[in-house]
């Protein structure tokens, strides 16, 4: 991920622009829309016309229609009148379906492609990345932009056509008039140039405080029961409070500024108009122009006053936009660190599970003075089982998040069925390896879709094949609705054990060459670590497997035990060599396996 995406992420570091140049981000989303753009403005064109015809229809009613030499006239005018006010509805109402179409289309565009490009990012960028700023910027920033792209396109649109159209009509009606209004407009424009740029430095403002918001409830919320047994909900609420409190003040000084722009606009707008009026009602006096011809200056003075009242407070919604689109825009911006080259090499058509990790050197991006695997050095055959074991830290997590790829190493090779996986797609790396992690994820989906993520291809009798080969299956069956439970957000309605048998359902349905298993037993009771057990061993059958052992029965059953120690290999052989030569493996097997488990098996050794 780069140095620019970093800076910009942290809270209060952005860059604060004035421009509203990230709303030209939306014109590659706008574009396969051009048809019906092009239609909408068609409409447009047709009512504005319809209602700018309005003015002087009701100049000839006002001087010819009260007449008595031709009182017929009367009926001809209000005709038209109604004629103009049909048109207007109609082209109006389709111009306003078509406009807000567009808008909804095209925000549903960007918060799709915005999600599709966040969930390919390494995980270097979550780590700098808090997941409720991405949710606010997915839900709240593409609110913002939707207003825009939405109702206040549909809004701007018409007011601007309106307002080019009244200056026209305006100057046909009266050009005396009209040039006091042009020397009046600037009185208009420029505290909405002025207060417009403040508008949006305040609203990016508030959105960030909303995503720290929205931070906090996704960090609560996902550890309720935390929360709830250390009895903090008191404070968990004083600090969302706080959060909102802030959210809240960055809000109101917005809408000050807001307020006072749209209270200015209004008042120099209609000022303008009642000066432009004093002067034609004096014309009127004097008879240089008709009532009628007053009566249409009027209307079209009201509407420009309108329309320029309207424009400045789409012109505040415009600037909001911009600073959620740019806030949008910076995670399109991220470049993800692992990506495929331009031309991978392709991996075995049949893989065989052959992994050889040479000399590896890697710390990880957040902790660059602190060595996670330093030379390290494995080859683990086609078929294996590979244990590895060690204390906390000794970089046993950081072997499977290299295999997977999730990382780079600074130096080294790893190597995949021969090819190197630094110039394979990633993709196809990770077709290649199953994970069963300690900690299961589950989504709030049914048993059955459960474990297709791990083939969605896969046929429901497959998937059944497959929680059957896991011990899943029994449980399973007894739930309300059998495979088409729903099993509650993050697995809620199952226990660890069966949580983990689902997770290994998954792997096996996958059924790739490599497994890797971060042991899921060892906070399990008997029974369930019983059953673990039984469908690990169902798992690890015809595959290379690599284990984080927790567990002294999975060590004992592995074909070779790597030591581990500050991200280096010291000690690799079976448990009985291991045993016997007194190191750090010893150690660990009392103080990791428990000691009930290592005379355990001294007496089966002694016996």
């Amino acid at each position: 991920m780069s140095n620019t995406y970093r800076q910009a992420s942290g809270r209060g570091e952005r860059h604060k622009g004035s421009s509203l140049r990230p709303l030209r981000r939306t014109l590659p989303f706008i574009k396969p829309y051009t048809g019906r753009i092009c239609l909408a403005f068609l409409c447009l064109s047709i009512a504005s016309l319809a209602m700018l015809g309005m003015p002087v229809a009701i100049r000839y009613v006002i001087d010819f229609g009260f007449s008595s030499v031709n009182p017929q006239s009367i009926d001809r005018y209000f005709l038209a009148l109604l004629g103009l006010a049909t048109v207007l509805a109609l082209f109006g109402s389709f111009r306003y379906y078509l406009v807000m179409w567009i808008g909804e289309r095209v925000v549903a565009d960007i918060r799709a492609t915005v999600y599709n490009h966040v969930i390919t990012m390494s995980p270097t960028f979550f780590e700098v990345t808090r997941t409720g700023e991405v949710l606010s910027r997915l839900t709240t920033d593409t609110t913002l932009v939707q207003s825009v792209v939405g109702a206040g396109m549909s809004i701007a649109l018409r007011n601007a056509f309106m307002f080019v159209g009244c200056l026209v009509m305006l100057f046909v009606t009266s050009p005396r008039l009209t040039l006091m209004i042009f020397i009046l407009v600037p009185v208009v424009v420029l505290p909405v140039w002025l207060y417009g740029r403040k508008v949006r430095r305040l609203s990016r403002a508030t959105q960030d405080r909303i995503a720290d918001s929205s931070s906090i409830a996704d960090e609560t919320l996902n550890a309720i029961q935390i929360i709830q047994a250390f009895t903090l909900e008191r404070l968990q609420g004083q600090r969302f409070s706080e959060s909102v409190e802030n959210s809240f003040s960055a809000a109101r000084r917005r809408l000050q500024v807001s307020s006072l722009l749209s209270g200015l606009i209004i008042f120099t707008a209609f000022g303008a108009i009642v000066v432009v009026l004093w002067i034609g009602a004096h014309a009127v006096v004097s008879g240089t122009i008709s009532p009628g011809t007053l009566g249409q200056f009027l209307m079209y003075a009201t509407f420009l006053a309108g329309s320029t009242t309207a424009l400045g407070e789409v012109w505040s919604d415009v600037q909001r936009a911009a600073g959620a689109m740019e806030r949008l825009m910076e995670l399109l911006s991220a470049q993800p660190d692992i990506k495929a080259p331009d031309n991978p090499v392709a991996l075995p058509a049949q893989g065989k599970g052959h992994i050889r990790m040479q000399e590896i050197c890697f710390n990880y991006p957040s902790r660059p003075a602190q060595k996670a695997l330093d030379l390290f050095t494995l080859e683990i055959r086609p078929g294996e089982t590979v244990a590895l074991v060690g204390p906390s830290g000794a970089g046993k997590s950081t072997v499977f998040q290299l295999l997977l790829r999730f990382y780079d190493p600074q130096s080294g090779h790893i190597l995949l069925d021969g090819v190197d996986i630094a110039l394979a797609d990633p993709e196809e790396v990770r077709k290649r390896i199953g994970i069963v992690p300690q900690s299961t994820v589950l989504f709030a989906e049914t048993a059955l879709e459960n474990i297709r993520f791990g083939r969605p291809a896969a046929t429901d009798d497959e998937v059944r094949a497959a929680a059957r080969a896991a011990i899943a299956d029994e449980f399973i069956e007894r739930q309300p609705e059998g495979y088409h439970s729903f099993l509650g957000e993050k697995g809620m309605r199952l226990s660890g054990g069966q949580q983990q048998r689902i997770a290994i359902a998954r792997a096996i349905l996958k059924n790739p060459p490599v497994m890797l298993l971060d042991e899921a037993t060892s906070a399990l009771d008997s029974e369930s670590e019983k059953l673990v057990q039984e469908a690990l061993d169902h798992l690890m059958q015809g595959h290379t497997t690599l284990v984080i052992a927790h567990r002294l029965s999975t060590v004992m059953k592995a074909d070779r035990i790597v030591v581990m120690d500050e991200g280096k290999i010291v000690d690799i052989g079976t448990h009985k060599d291991l045993m016997q030569k007194r190191g750090i493996y010893n150690r660990l097997a009392e103080l990791q396996f428990g000691n009930a488990e290592q005379k355990n098996e001294n007496i089966l050794h002694n016996g």
